[in-house]
């Protein structure tokens, strides 16, 4: 039996390769994101019938609901939703953050994310389905500037544990993946269009890729259904834990 998959974020990074990895494996995939230029050219690099582009902004209830609503019939049937869009803006400390970069973070990782999950929710328990849920390192491991967005990432941990208790019994999995330092366009996005920085920080560091991260979706989604991975956390080799920080007088 085909199953299907609902990728949000599916424009660019981890969500694209999941779309590529998850097709490849034979699903259909139900693809989501803002740009529907890209989400056009995404398509069309799919053997034909595989994928579904659905072109909306997750914050977006009313568009979202429209796109849910017109899947045609064998994409409707949902088996497994993959919480990928999400984002981090600005660097700043707390003092000196812009509040509406802290507002849109909150709307897009973590308002979107549990709207479109509730939505979806009576379709996966149908289908004795899963949820995987893209954290981060950042809800677990503190760093300066990462404020609200490691809040956001701590929030989506805690909510996936949470719908693990809720869902008991149905046979619907729920996993949080937390990655580490994965080159994408996510630092391109945090310093607003900055390729400098992005390339500076990966640099030399052989980081992951969203291959990588799509990878181990897929690796999740194909387990045993009796089989539940909670929470799965990764980073490259060359990432590590940042020791305390700590301010000295004089």
């Amino acid at each position: 039996m085909t199953k299907t998959v609902l990728i949000t974020g599916a424009t660019a990074g981890i969500g694209e390769a999941a779309v590529h990895a998850f097709a490849g494996a034979g699903w259909r995939v139900i693809a989501t994101g803002r740009r529907r230029d890209r989400l056009d050219a995404l398509v069309a690099s799919v053997d034909a019938g595989k994928v579904h582009g659905a072109a909306f902004d997750v914050r977006d209830e009313a568009a979202r609901d429209a796109a849910l609503d017109a899947l045609p019939e064998d994409f409707r049937a949902i088996d497994l939703l993959i919480n990928n869009a999400g984002l981090a803006l600005g660097t700043k400390p707390a003092q000196q953050a812009d509040v509406a970069q802290w507002k849109t973070m909150i709307d897009t990782n973590v308002t979107a994310l549990v709207s479109l999950t509730h939505k979806v929710l009576p379709r996966l328990i149908e289908r004795k389905g899963a949820i995987i849920n893209l954290s981060s390192v950042a809800a677990t491991y503190p760093y300066a500037g990462g404020n609200v967005y490691g809040g956001t990432k701590a929030f989506v941990e805690q909510f996936s544990l949470g719908l693990r208790s809720d869902l008991h019994g149905t046979g619907v999995r729920v996993t949080s993946i937390e990655p580490g330092m994965v080159e994408t366009e996510f630092t391109v996005v945090r310093t607003g269009g900055d390729q400098g920085a992005s390339d500076t920080l990966y640099k030399g560091a052989n980081p992951m890729t969203g291959d990588d991260i799509a990878a181990t979706m897929l690796w999740i989604a194909q387990l045993p259904p009796h089989l539940n991975i909670n929470r799965l956390e990764l980073m490259p080799v060359s990432q590590s834990f940042a020791g305390f920080q700590v301010a000295r007088e004089g």
